[in-house]
């Protein structure tokens, strides 16, 4: 996937949360992303994801990135290198029987948006979203299509090369835990 969803901004009042972490705390599965959307509360999320008993690593990282950029300021407490590492987790999980909760592989997109006019976008989003009375679920449509026109389509080309890199990553990660 591209980026997780998760615990909203404002969810210590509306307790608006993604499905994504009830479902992964349920399934048998690796999910390679590149973290958490951006527009969400990351912190909460990662203390959902702890809560939850869901498995986190960082490949070739120890900074947990926030989709649009290589490090959401949160730090990743495992690291991984290779494929390889990923699927010995994989195997160890399933011989110890832990695996009944995903196991999230945090890949930070190899190339950034700019940070500050990142912030500065999803700032003005914010605003705008609050100024038009958008809350719920129409908060993460609204950002992502604010982003998409801010950025001048920049937040699209990221998005497609996290696609292309999640993909080939778990590809990567499906070839080696299948040895």
């Amino acid at each position: 996937t591209g980026g997780l969803g998760g615990v909203h901004r404002g969810a210590n009042e509306s307790f608006d949360e993604s499905a994504d972490l009830t479902a992964l705390s349920s399934l048998d599965m690796t999910v390679v992303c590149a973290g958490v959307k951006s527009i969400l509360d990351v912190g909460a999320t990662l203390e959902r994801l702890e809560t939850l008993a869901i498995g986190l690593v960082g490949y070739k990282t120890n900074h947990f990135p926030g989709f649009y950029l290589t490090d959401s300021g949160f730090t990743i407490e495992h690291q991984v290198n290779s494929a390889e590492e990923i699927a010995q987790i994989i195997h160890a999980r399933q011989a110890l029987k832990t695996d009944a909760h995903a196991l999230i592989v945090a890949n930070p997109v190899a190339k950034e948006m700019d940070r500050v006019r990142h912030d500065a976008i999803l700032k003005s989003g914010l605003e705008g979203a609050t100024k038009n009375g958008i809350t719920g679920k129409a908060v993460t449509p609204f950002l992502l299509e604010h982003f998409h026109t801010a950025s001048e389509g920049e937040s699209l080309k990221v998005n497609i090369e996290i696609i292309k890199s999640n993909s080939a990553l778990a590809a990567d990660i499906a070839v080696a835990a299948s040895r």
